[in-house]
Protein backbone atom coordinates (compact mmCIF):
# COMPACT_ATOMS: atom_id res chain seq x y z
CA UNK A 1 0.00 0.00 0.00
CA UNK A 2 3.29 2.30 -0.20
CA UNK A 3 3.84 4.81 -3.42
CA UNK A 4 6.94 6.32 -4.55
CA UNK A 5 7.90 9.45 -4.94
CA UNK A 6 5.41 12.19 -6.00
CA UNK A 7 4.60 13.52 -9.35
CA UNK A 8 2.03 15.98 -10.54
CA UNK A 9 -1.38 15.04 -12.12
CA UNK A 10 -3.13 17.41 -14.56
CA UNK A 11 -6.19 19.30 -15.59
CA UNK A 12 -9.42 21.47 -15.03
CA UNK A 13 -12.81 20.38 -13.58
CA UNK A 14 -15.52 21.96 -14.44
CA UNK A 15 -17.91 23.53 -12.17
CA UNK A 16 -20.63 20.88 -11.67
CA UNK A 17 -18.04 18.13 -11.64
CA UNK A 18 -18.33 16.87 -8.39
CA UNK A 19 -20.34 13.56 -9.61
CA UNK A 20 -18.85 10.34 -9.98
CA UNK A 21 -17.31 11.35 -13.68
CA UNK A 22 -14.14 10.60 -13.61
CA UNK A 23 -12.13 13.37 -15.75
CA UNK A 24 -8.98 14.52 -16.24
CA UNK A 25 -8.17 18.19 -16.03
CA UNK A 26 -6.66 20.38 -18.57
CA UNK A 27 -5.45 23.31 -16.63
CA UNK A 28 -2.23 23.72 -15.03
CA UNK A 29 -2.49 25.06 -11.09
CA UNK A 30 -0.07 27.28 -9.81
CA UNK A 31 1.31 24.94 -7.52
CA UNK A 32 1.60 22.33 -10.41
CA UNK A 33 3.66 24.62 -11.99
CA UNK A 34 5.65 25.15 -9.38
CA UNK A 35 6.36 21.59 -8.64
CA UNK A 36 6.86 20.89 -11.91
CA UNK A 37 9.81 24.01 -12.10
CA UNK A 38 7.64 26.48 -14.38
CA UNK A 39 7.12 28.56 -11.94
CA UNK A 40 8.91 29.91 -9.60
CA UNK A 41 9.62 28.12 -6.38
CA UNK A 42 8.51 30.82 -4.41
CA UNK A 43 4.59 30.18 -5.08
CA UNK A 44 4.75 26.93 -3.02
CA UNK A 45 8.02 27.68 -0.68
CA UNK A 46 7.29 28.19 2.96
CA UNK A 47 3.30 26.81 1.71
CA UNK A 48 4.08 23.54 4.11
CA UNK A 49 1.65 21.31 4.81
CA UNK A 50 -0.77 23.92 4.53
CA UNK A 51 -0.67 25.09 0.86
CA UNK A 52 -0.35 21.09 0.27
CA UNK A 53 -2.32 18.32 2.67
CA UNK A 54 -3.19 20.19 5.43
CA UNK A 55 -2.02 20.10 9.14
CA UNK A 56 -3.26 16.80 10.46
CA UNK A 57 -2.23 17.32 14.23
CA UNK A 58 -4.50 20.34 14.14
CA UNK A 59 -7.40 18.59 13.14
CA UNK A 60 -9.98 17.99 16.02
CA UNK A 61 -10.20 14.36 17.49
CA UNK A 62 -13.77 13.19 15.62
CA UNK A 63 -16.30 11.20 18.04
CA UNK A 64 -16.77 7.75 16.09
CA UNK A 65 -18.64 4.64 16.75
CA UNK A 66 -15.56 2.80 18.34
CA UNK A 67 -14.56 5.89 19.81
CA UNK A 68 -12.58 8.93 19.56
CA UNK A 69 -9.85 9.70 17.22
CA UNK A 70 -7.64 11.57 16.27
CA UNK A 71 -4.74 11.41 13.61
CA UNK A 72 -1.00 12.58 14.53
CA UNK A 73 1.75 13.44 12.38
CA UNK A 74 4.87 10.92 12.80
CA UNK A 75 7.96 12.03 15.26
CA UNK A 76 10.57 8.88 14.15
CA UNK A 77 11.92 9.60 17.65
CA UNK A 78 8.63 8.58 18.94
CA UNK A 79 7.24 6.07 17.28
CA UNK A 80 9.75 4.34 14.28
CA UNK A 81 9.78 1.26 16.95
CA UNK A 82 5.97 1.01 16.58
CA UNK A 83 5.53 1.39 12.99
CA UNK A 84 8.38 -0.85 12.65
CA UNK A 85 7.04 -3.74 14.28
CA UNK A 86 3.42 -3.37 12.68
CA UNK A 87 5.16 -3.49 9.13
CA UNK A 88 6.66 -6.36 10.30
CA UNK A 89 3.22 -8.13 11.14
CA UNK A 90 2.76 -10.58 8.02
CA UNK A 91 -0.49 -9.93 6.88
CA UNK A 92 0.95 -6.24 6.58
CA UNK A 93 3.96 -7.22 5.27
CA UNK A 94 2.44 -8.80 2.25
CA UNK A 95 0.33 -5.46 1.00
CA UNK A 96 3.19 -2.67 2.64
CA UNK A 97 6.59 -4.41 2.03
CA UNK A 98 8.43 -2.98 4.44
CA UNK A 99 9.31 -5.74 6.50
CA UNK A 100 12.99 -5.97 8.00
CA UNK A 101 14.91 -3.95 10.25
CA UNK A 102 13.44 -0.46 11.83
CA UNK A 103 16.00 1.36 9.44
CA UNK A 104 14.12 0.09 6.73
CA UNK A 105 10.57 1.94 7.82
CA UNK A 106 13.02 5.01 8.37
CA UNK A 107 14.01 5.16 5.30
CA UNK A 108 10.11 5.52 4.54
CA UNK A 109 9.24 7.54 6.97
CA UNK A 110 12.04 10.11 5.82
CA UNK A 111 11.37 10.20 2.24
CA UNK A 112 7.94 11.89 3.41
CA UNK A 113 9.34 14.42 6.07
CA UNK A 114 12.57 15.35 4.05
CA UNK A 115 9.80 16.16 1.25
CA UNK A 116 7.68 19.02 -0.19
CA UNK A 117 4.65 18.06 2.20
CA UNK A 118 3.01 16.47 -0.32
CA UNK A 119 2.53 13.36 1.77
CA UNK A 120 2.15 13.11 5.78
CA UNK A 121 2.67 10.21 7.94
CA UNK A 122 0.60 9.87 11.07
CA UNK A 123 -0.40 7.52 13.51
CA UNK A 124 -3.81 7.18 14.38
CA UNK A 125 -5.22 7.54 17.91
CA UNK A 126 -8.23 5.45 18.93
CA UNK A 127 -9.12 6.47 22.79
CA UNK A 128 -5.85 7.57 23.21
CA UNK A 129 -3.70 4.52 22.01
CA UNK A 130 -2.31 4.80 18.65
CA UNK A 131 -3.39 1.77 16.63
CA UNK A 132 -2.90 2.52 13.41
CA UNK A 133 -0.55 4.33 10.55
CA UNK A 134 -2.27 6.73 7.60
CA UNK A 135 -0.60 8.18 4.63
CA UNK A 136 -3.00 11.54 4.02
CA UNK A 137 -1.49 12.48 -0.07
CA UNK A 138 -2.21 14.52 -2.34
CA UNK A 139 -2.93 11.87 -4.78
CA UNK A 140 -2.89 14.43 -8.32
CA UNK A 141 0.42 14.99 -7.20
CA UNK A 142 1.64 11.55 -6.19
CA UNK A 143 2.63 9.30 -9.25
CA UNK A 144 -1.02 7.49 -9.10
CA UNK A 145 -2.03 10.86 -11.07
CA UNK A 146 -0.32 9.00 -13.93
CA UNK A 147 -2.69 5.82 -13.28
CA UNK A 148 -6.09 7.59 -13.32
CA UNK A 149 -7.37 10.31 -14.69
CA UNK A 150 -6.75 12.35 -11.92
CA UNK A 151 -8.66 15.92 -10.73
CA UNK A 152 -6.66 18.92 -8.82
CA UNK A 153 -6.76 18.73 -5.15
CA UNK A 154 -7.35 15.04 -5.39
CA UNK A 155 -6.41 13.67 -1.73
CA UNK A 156 -5.08 10.17 -1.37
CA UNK A 157 -4.86 7.60 1.92
CA UNK A 158 -3.01 4.81 2.49
CA UNK A 159 -3.62 2.83 6.10
CA UNK A 160 -3.07 0.01 7.70
CA UNK A 161 -4.45 -1.16 11.58
CA UNK A 162 -1.66 -2.04 13.44
CA UNK A 163 -3.09 -4.39 16.28
CA UNK A 164 -4.27 -8.00 15.69
CA UNK A 165 -7.17 -7.10 17.96
CA UNK A 166 -8.19 -4.03 16.08
CA UNK A 167 -8.92 -6.11 12.65
CA UNK A 168 -12.05 -7.89 11.54
CA UNK A 169 -14.49 -5.62 13.77
CA UNK A 170 -15.06 -2.99 11.37
CA UNK A 171 -13.21 -0.40 12.94
CA UNK A 172 -11.13 -0.39 9.71
CA UNK A 173 -14.57 1.24 8.25
CA UNK A 174 -15.58 3.12 11.03
CA UNK A 175 -11.88 4.97 10.45
CA UNK A 176 -11.48 5.10 6.67
CA UNK A 177 -14.73 7.17 7.39
CA UNK A 178 -14.05 9.30 10.02
CA UNK A 179 -10.44 10.32 8.12
CA UNK A 180 -12.33 10.89 4.76
CA UNK A 181 -14.51 13.34 6.38
CA UNK A 182 -11.80 14.97 7.84
CA UNK A 183 -10.13 15.79 4.37
CA UNK A 184 -13.45 16.63 3.05
CA UNK A 185 -14.05 18.98 6.07
CA UNK A 186 -10.72 20.52 5.72
CA UNK A 187 -9.95 20.64 2.65
CA UNK A 188 -12.44 22.57 0.82
CA UNK A 189 -10.80 22.14 -2.94
CA UNK A 190 -11.22 18.44 -2.70
CA UNK A 191 -14.20 17.29 -4.29
CA UNK A 192 -13.00 13.11 -4.00
CA UNK A 193 -10.96 11.22 -1.87
CA UNK A 194 -9.32 7.95 -3.49
CA UNK A 195 -7.29 5.09 -2.48
CA UNK A 196 -5.83 2.38 -4.26
CA UNK A 197 -5.60 -0.94 -2.18
CA UNK A 198 -4.28 -4.44 -3.55
CA UNK A 199 -6.73 -5.57 -5.59
CA UNK A 200 -6.01 -8.94 -3.87
CA UNK A 201 -6.36 -7.49 -0.10
CA UNK A 202 -9.97 -8.31 -0.11
CA UNK A 203 -10.44 -7.04 3.45
CA UNK A 204 -9.45 -3.56 2.63
CA UNK A 205 -11.46 -3.16 -0.37
CA UNK A 206 -14.27 -4.26 1.45
CA UNK A 207 -13.96 -1.66 4.60
CA UNK A 208 -13.52 0.74 1.76
CA UNK A 209 -16.79 0.21 0.02
CA UNK A 210 -18.58 -0.27 3.86
CA UNK A 211 -16.86 3.25 4.15
CA UNK A 212 -18.71 4.80 1.43
CA UNK A 213 -16.21 4.72 -1.06
CA UNK A 214 -17.18 3.63 -4.87
CA UNK A 215 -14.94 1.01 -6.67
CA UNK A 216 -13.95 3.47 -9.88
CA UNK A 217 -11.50 0.72 -11.87
CA UNK A 218 -8.74 -1.55 -11.54
CA UNK A 219 -5.14 0.30 -12.44
CA UNK A 220 -1.82 -1.18 -13.20
CA UNK A 221 0.52 0.47 -11.00
CA UNK A 222 4.30 -0.76 -10.74
CA UNK A 223 4.21 -2.61 -7.67
CA UNK A 224 0.98 -3.85 -7.81
CA UNK A 225 -2.68 -4.35 -9.67
CA UNK A 226 -5.31 -2.38 -7.39
CA UNK A 227 -8.85 -1.41 -6.55
CA UNK A 228 -9.15 2.41 -7.34
CA UNK A 229 -11.33 3.32 -4.81
CA UNK A 230 -12.91 7.12 -4.39
CA UNK A 231 -15.25 8.88 -1.73
CA UNK A 232 -17.27 11.82 -3.49
CA UNK A 233 -18.12 15.04 -1.81
CA UNK A 234 -21.22 15.19 -3.63
CA UNK A 235 -22.18 11.88 -2.39
CA UNK A 236 -20.71 11.54 1.27
CA UNK A 237 -24.03 11.81 2.92
CA UNK A 238 -25.99 9.22 0.98
CA UNK A 239 -23.24 6.49 0.89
Amino acid sequence: MHHADARTGTGAVPPDATGTEDTLELRLTEELLALLGDAPASAVAGAGLSALVGDPGAWSPVTTSAGSFRLVPVEPERDLAVISRWMNDPAVAAFWELAGPASVTAAHLRQQLAGDGRSVPCLGVLSGTPMSYWEIYRADLDPLARHYPARPHDMGVHLLVGGVGSRGRGIGTVLLRAVSDLLLDHRPLCGRVVAEPDLRNTPSVSAFLSAGFRFSAEVDLPEKRAALMVRDRAHREHL
